[in-house]
């Protein structure tokens, strides 16, 4: 029988179209840095906004996005499981408090471990809500929100308040030391200073990303591959992730399902409590502060549902939102215009591509969108101070709404099981 076809009987066959081989993650992943990287070139150099590419911008951006990421590997233990985890910012704050009590104690390395042993108790009780008693996953999420908040008050209140004089604050705490890659680090900010078109670009935001990092740093990224390699390739990931799709079936299998979400949701418990840690222990925290997390589980909620439930999209994500955030602290409301501009210039590449592949709708809807973006950017000098600090909340509806269509979570995430109701 020749290739691509199919025997039907004994006389005829069958066309077989060929398959189309996938680009794989790791390369598209390679691709949209790349273009991003071109994209940021172009509006920095259009609109004279050097910040867009800076170190200072990159550095401000892998700090401010760590937590996120944290916290979206926290969500995507817990939804691979079939556990939706709204609770993620309550289990932040409780590992920020945790982080700040460890590290006044017994330094930055006991306070990572407090931070994880805080947050993995919002999550045994968000299990025990939903896993145990059944209920609904909304609803215990945003109870565990609220218990988060009001147990760091009270913890704060009682416990430091005598040290530092104020119930809302702890004393400084030490925080981890940071390391550079000097000579890589020298040559890219030479390359930096030189100002040439998109090679200096580059070579700010990599400085940015080997200069002063910490340990806590590099445990966060190497978690990226850490959970792939654990949730798709391990044998234990692969009953997780059968009892989020379906655990009727894996029960028939011997998989013990309310174990597996047990474990789910308590990794997503110490994962986003060294969210938490990742604003104490770092350079620029040094202390518990109340209100320290400012929505921050919930962006990185929505960089987990933007990574479409996968490791390397939300890294992708956590990176877009920490990267929006540090550009307004590092550039303020001229960066965030210029950034703007960069958005529009996306924008025109993403409808080439959707009028080359005949999606007229969402052609139209792009240039819609390049049009309001550019009207904004044109009749402004600045953007007014008071809307800056939410540059990331406004990039996450954004971003979010683009990403819907292409969304496909675990078919029993948030649904309710009993053991042997498939019997």
């Amino acid at each position: 029988m020749a290739l691509g076809t199919a025997q039907a009987g004994d006389a005829t066959t069958v066309p077989v179209p060929p398959r189309r081989r996938r680009v794989p993650g790791w390369a598209r992943g390679v691709l949209w840095a790349v273009g991003i990287i071109a994209v940021l070139s172009t509006a920095s150099y259009l609109t004279g906004v050097n910040t867009l590419t800076s170190t200072n911008t990159a550095q401000t951006a892998l700090r401010l996005a760590l937590p996120i990421l944290l916290a979206a590997l926290g969500g995507l233990w817990a939804e691979r499981a079939g556990v939706i985890n709204i609770g993620l910012e309550g289990m932040m704050i409780l590992g920020t408090w945790g982080a700040a009590w460890g590290a006044y104690h017994g330094g930055p390395w006991l306070g990572l471990l407090a931070a994880m042993v805080f947050g993995a108790l919002g999550g045994l009780l968000h299990a025990v809500a939903t896993v145990t008693f059944n209920v609904n996953h909304i609803v215990s999420g945003v109870a565990i929100n609220l218990l988060g908040l009001g147990i760091a008050k009270y913890l704060s209140t009682l416990i430091f308040q005598p040290l530092s004089g104020n119930p809302r604050q702890s004393p400084t705490v030490p925080v981890f030391d940071t390391y550079s890659a000097t000579f890589l680090s020298d040559w890219l900010r030479d390359l930096e200073n030189q100002q040439r078109v998109g090679i200096s670009d580059a070579a700010g935001l990599v400085d940015g990303l080997v200069t002063g990092v910490s340990p806590l740093t590099i445990i966060a990224i190497l978690l990226v591959p850490v959970s792939y390699l654990v949730l798709w390739r391990t044998r234990f990931g692969l009953r997780l992730r059968s009892v989020g799709e379906n655990p009727v079936a894996a029960e028939s299998l011997g998989v013990n399902v309310y174990a597996y979400k047990y474990v789910g949701v308590l990794f997503s418990g110490a994962l986003a409590g060294m969210g938490g840690a990742a604003l104490v222990l770092l350079q620029g925290g040094g202390g518990y502060l109340e209100n320290q997390t400012n929505g921050r589980g919930y962006i990185g909620l929505a960089a987990m549902i933007f990574g479409n439930w996968r490791p390397g999209g939300l890294l992708g994500g956590a990176a877009l939102f920490g990267y929006a955030d540090g550009l307004q602290l590092a550039g303020g409301g001229k960066a965030v215009l210029a950034l703007l501009y960069g958005a529009v210039l996306l924008l025109v590449v993403v409808v080439v591509v959707q009028l080359i592949r005949r999606q007229w709708i969402a052609a139209a809807l792009g240039v819609v969108g390049a049009g309001i973006l550019y009207w904004i950017y044109w009749s402004n000098d600045s953007l007014p101070g008071d809307l800056i600090p939410y540059t990331a909340h406004v990039v996450t509806l954004i971003v979010l709404a683009a990403a819907s269509q292409r969304l496909r979570p675990p078919k029993a995430d948030g649904a309710r099981y009993r053991r042997g109701e498939g019997d």
